[in-house]
């Protein structure tokens, strides 16, 4: 078995700053810094940087301001879908018991599907705005969220949270469910989830993204592993507890939300097999 080694979720603190003014005592902060914070620094910025690399691609029709506004698109989309979907989705009974909820951010809470509309929406956007053709983004995004998501994941590893089902495996963590709970051996769903949904991810859409496409394809692609991926992983993880298990025991909202994006992914896929239209994110196809 594994020990978990218990990092201190917050990465920075400053103060509190104590200072004295018309003769009153006044304080500022602490200000911290979380992990989980920086680890969405991360995904933005290594977004960037790939999407700058592949537009500096001879043929490719991106410029570095195009990168960079579409990168900005791209941020809002994840930060407010994020927190929506992950309200609508998993936070609704927090909602209803407290109606300012959804403002709470440093709370946490954030929905990967909720994101992923939300960056939909926002890429339409962007998409209609510089008059290019909605799935060219959606394919020239498609090889970029990977290494987001590992960040994103090992940022959930180190807040401790997203813990798998209870296992005999060597692989176990030995982790509590909270102040004086026994040490209970689990699957490091977070780890797997990195592994999986981002690092492999990452790897399959940059290395098949590496010269031009039908258009369709890259989308479809994504969507068919990143369902995949997250289907599997949600057999060993524990469900959110306000939600739990949704039927049969083992059937997930994670899974139900990657349902139609599997879906959607095959659809896609054999759509872009059959009309091979040329991608507008490239001068020519070869």
């Amino acid at each position: 078995m594994l020990t978990y080694p218990h990092i201190n979720p917050i990465a920075l603190e400053v103060g509190p700053l104590h200072w004295h003014w018309n003769g009153m005592l006044h304080t500022l902060g602490p200000l911290r810094v979380h992990w989980y914070g920086i680890m969405y620094l991360v995904a933005f910025g290594a977004a960037w940087w790939l999407a700058r690399r592949r537009a500096a691609q001879p043929g490719s029709t991106w410029s570095a301001r195009a990168v960079d506004d579409f990168i900005f698109y791209a941020m809002l989309g994840t930060i407010i879908g994020g927190r929506v979907g992950y309200v609508l989705f998993y936070g609704e009974s927090m909602w209803r018991a407290d109606p300012w909820y959804p403002l709470k951010v440093w709370e946490g809470g954030m929905s990967f599907h909720g994101g992923f509309l939300g960056v939909l929406t926002a890429v339409a956007w962007y998409a209609r705005s510089q008059g290019r053709r909605i799935f060219d983004v959606f394919d020239f995004t498609a090889p970029l969220p990977g290494i987001g998501i590992f960040a994103v994941r090992i940022g959930n590893f180190i807040n401790s949270e997203l813990w798998g089902r209870p296992t005999d495996g060597w692989y176990g963590m030995l982790v509590s469910d909270g102040p004086g709970a026994p040490l209970i051996a689990r699957h490091p769903s977070q780890l797997y989830e990195a592994a999986l949904e981002g690092l492999a991810l990452f790897l399959i859409l940059w290395f098949y993204t590496r010269r031009p496409r039908w258009r369709y394809a890259p989308s479809a692609v994504f969507l068919l592993c990143y369902a995949i991926a997250r289907i599997s992983v949600e057999f060993v993880r524990v469900p959110d507890v306000q939600l739990g298990y949704l039927a049969f025991n083992w059937l997930t909202m994670g899974q139900v939300l990657s349902i139609p994006m599997l879906l959607a992914g095959v659809l896609l896929w054999f759509y872009a097999r059959a009309r091979r239209e040329a991608s507008g994110n490239f001068t020519s196809l070869t």
